[in-house]
């Protein structure tokens, strides 16, 4: 029976070592003209596109770091106070290239757009309009169009040798993607066509077509929306037709940009089965609207010294330490047999009493009698000295069995790493892996990114390409 085909492929691809990503290769290349570090929340995708683009700078590279995550990781690691819309120079860098950093103010970057494609009044009632302060502030999409928008621009002023974005940290870190679409389905939907007929009918059809016809929505969307509301819009509306064009326009032309050569998709992730699932998806939507993608990086990557001593090996010396009857110990389990101190043994001695207040000896098993008294009567009970010789090895023992136990944990998290980490590249063995080892505290200054800089550099150069 000959072997199934799909079977032996999958085989295969478990036995094929990842490729390896030179990420110095990428940074240094003067056509690499954007990079896009994409993945789910909480992976380090601000860490590493800030890190990413200092080590470029630092490289002699003119580089604008474009994040779109509102937190204030990325200005704190760079020593600045805050970031906002214009691109703001970090001080510290090594080398002859330049650092900037940038936080996307969605708002303001539509306000730019209808300044830039609008007269003075008619932009003046556009972001004075109560409709469009709502949609500039939180309309699903906006940020993700904005962020093309903020991309287009930056590209455009050929300023900058490298932008690097560090996109949204969410599932639809990918929205982006569809904000041209999306925008477009908004502007040329039936709603937007009905309320922009008026004005470019204009005159006495327009005021007859808006009297007759608004009339039959205005009766149901007044009751839904709010008269006030819907008549912001139809202001917006007829305010921003002159514009909607200039929107698609830009939108298709960024989208463009992305697919063409001189950008690079990075998918971040960490050895995790949620984050490599997600990465996963990336990947295969990456593929779907032919973007370039050049590989992984995987943060956090856990590792060991003393990797030659297993979990099970480890948890079985514990167990040892813990309890010695498990199994032999010294001379073995005959010799505590035969020892006539031993613990329970038959041949214990009776314990002599005597009241009125005479100690009672007891049995003893190489410690001191300890007195208790009850009625003036004391009990001899025997315990170990403290700090006697025996107390002394059974705290190492508990220490190096609490040591082991440990080692186990750490070695059990890099088999499960390895093992997740396979599992994806078994299914796209096409892309091309580097990894950053788990650091003991967060990247809080440049000397933070620096050094991942320099991890992910090395990830390449400690990996040998598979032959």
């Amino acid at each position: 029976m000959s072997p199934d085909p799909a079977k032996a492929l999958e085989s295969a691809r478990h036995l094929s070592p990842a490729r390896v990503l030179d990420v110095d290769l990428l940074l240094d290349d003067p056509g690499t003209r954007i990079v896009v570090c994409c993945g789910s929340g909480g992976v380090g995708k601000t860490t590493t596109a800030a890190a990413l683009g200092l080590r470029a700078a630092e490289r002699g590279r003119k580089v604008v770091v474009l994040t779109i995550d509102p937190a204030k990781r990325l200005a704190q690691s760079m020593g600045i106070d805050s970031l906002d819309n214009v691109p703001r120079r970090v001080k510290g860098t090594d080398g002859d290239g330049e650092l900037h950093a940038m936080m996307l103010d969605m708002k303001r970057t539509f306000d730019e757009v209808v300044e830039a494609h609008a007269d003075h009044e008619r932009a003046a009632a556009i972001l004075a309009n109560p409709f469009y302060q709502s949609l500039s502030a939180g309309f699903a999409g906006t940020q993700e169009y904005m962020a093309m928008e903020k991309l287009g621009q930056l590209r455009a002023k050929e300023e900058w040798d490298l932008i690097v974005v560090d996109t949204p940290p969410s599932r639809s870190a990918l929205d982006f993607l569809d904000a041209p679409k999306r925008l477009g389905s908004f502007l040329d939907g039936r709603l937007i066509r009905l309320l922009t007929a008026p004005a470019k009918l204009g005159g006495r059809a327009g005021m007859k077509f808006l009297n007759v016809g608004m009339s039959m929505m205005t009766g149901t969307l007044g009751k839904l929306l709010g008269g006030q509301l819907l008549k912001d819009v139809q202001t917006f509306v007829a305010a921003m037709d002159t514009t909607f064009g200039g929107f698609r326009t830009r939108a298709d032309a960024t989208y463009r940009l992305l697919q063409a050569p001189g950008t690079a998709f990075l998918v971040v992730a960490a050895p995790e089965r949620d984050a490599l699932r997600e990465a996963a998806y990336f990947v295969e939507r990456l593929a779907e609207e032919d973007m370039p993608l050049v590989g992984l990086v995987l943060n956090r990557v856990h590792g060991s010294e003393a990797d030659r001593l297993s979990a099970e090996r480890a948890l079985a010396a514990a167990e040892n330490l813990e309890d010695p009857r498990i199994v032999d110990q010294g001379e073995g389990k005959a010799g505590l047999r035969n020892s006539p101190d031993t613990y329970g043994s038959s041949r214990t001695p009776a314990p002599e009493s005597t009241t009125g207040g005479t100690p009672t000896a007891g049995p003893t098993t190489g410690g001191t009698t300890t007195e208790s008294t009850t009625g003036g009567t004391a009990t001899g009970e025997t315990t170990p000295e403290e700090g006697s010789p025996a107390d002394a090895t059974r705290s190492v023992d508990q220490l190096t069995a609490g040591l082991l136990r440990l080692h186990a944990e750490r070695m059990q998290l890099l088999s499960r790493e390895q093992r997740t980490r396979d599992r994806f590249t078994a299914r796209h063995p096409e892309v091309a892996v580097v990894d950053v080892p788990a650091l003991p505290g967060d990247v809080h200054d440049l000397a933070g990114l620096r050094d991942i800089g320099n991890q992910l550099a090395a990830g390449a150069a400690g990996r040998a390409e598979p032959s």
